[in-house]
């Protein structure tokens, strides 16, 4: 462990969280039941207040399980970028936790579907059958946001 090298991060200030917020498109939502987890790579949409997840369900899904017994939910954004040194890389990440809401019916309006499809990528279908999946827009209300990146050389 005496010739392990270290590579020291420092704090991102407030106005670099929100650009990589609003200009990094995925990342990667963390959930939870007990001791289980459960991470699914996904896109977000950012309005400078509130983060939000388009998301495809079907009935007994892991996701729509995990879904609604997370209490605190984790997402996380990150990137790389080479630098001229060929061993070095510049790295940062934002962490973002709180509490997942479904929007209600209610809420839906501000999201149509040009909206919708304006804001978020396409939902990736696996082998799910698309007449049987239901599209949800969760909020992650905003409890915490850490964001940590390696100073230019």
């Amino acid at each position: 462990m005496d010739h392990i090298e270290y590579a020291y991060t420092l704090g991102m200030d407030d106005a670099a969280v929100e650009e990589r917020l609003e200009t990094t498109g995925t990342g990667v939502l963390s959930l939870a039941d007990g001791d289980d987890s459960y991470a699914i790579p996904l896109a977000h949409y950012y309005d400078g207040d509130g983060l939000y997840f388009r998301l495809g369900v079907t009935d007994g899904s892991r996701k729509q399980e995990l879904l609604e017994t997370t209490d605190t939910a984790c997402y996380v954004l990150y990137g790389t970028e080479d630098t001229d040194d060929p061993r070095g890389i510049e790295t940062w990440s934002v962490l973002v936790t709180g509490r997942l809401t479904e929007l209600p019916d209610s809420e839906h309006e501000r999201f149509d579907t040009a909206e919708i499809n304006e804001q978020f990528s396409p939902i990736r279908v696996f082998d799910e059958d698309i007449d049987e999946m239901e599209i949800v827009i969760v909020e992650l209300e905003i409890e915490s946001i850490t964001g940590r990146h390696t100073p230019e050389a």
